[in-house]
């Protein structure tokens, strides 16, 4: 297990940008493939991004795709998701996660380790 902390998040307007990091202790994030999912109010958890252990391959949810981009910095224990064009709809609790799956995964039930989250709020 590794532990997880998000932050980043608040109240933004639309076509704001925020930048969420999750900072990990406990272990490495080197041994693990990083994600970052969303849940909106009276919806379920749902995946946004996902990043392999290495960096090497990136894999977005379609709503987000062109707009979200998961990155990551071993050096820092660090995973982050920068967030361009806010939308209303990007409304909701995100979380991070930790799985030692080698293939890309969106499924939560993949993931061993998550966060508290953040609210990121995208309002006028």
């Amino acid at each position: 297990q590794v532990q997880l902390v998000e932050s980043g998040g608040g109240l933004v307007q639309p076509g704001d940008s925020l930048r969420l990091s999750c900072a990990a202790s406990g272990r490495t994030i080197s041994n693990f493939a990083m994600g970052w999912f969303r849940q909106a109010p009276g919806k379920e958890r749902e995946f946004v991004a996902f990043i392999s252990w290495n960096g090497g391959s990136m894999y977005y949810a379609d709503s987000v795709k062109g707009r979200f981009t998961i990155s990551r910095d071993s050096a820092k224990n660090t995973v982050y998701l920068r967030m361009n064009s806010l939308k209303p709809e990007d409304t909701a609790r995100y979380y991070c996660a930790a799985t030692t799956k080698l293939s890309v995964s969106t499924r939560r039930a993949d993931f061993g380790s998550w966060g508290q989250g953040t609210q990121v709020t995208v309002s006028s």
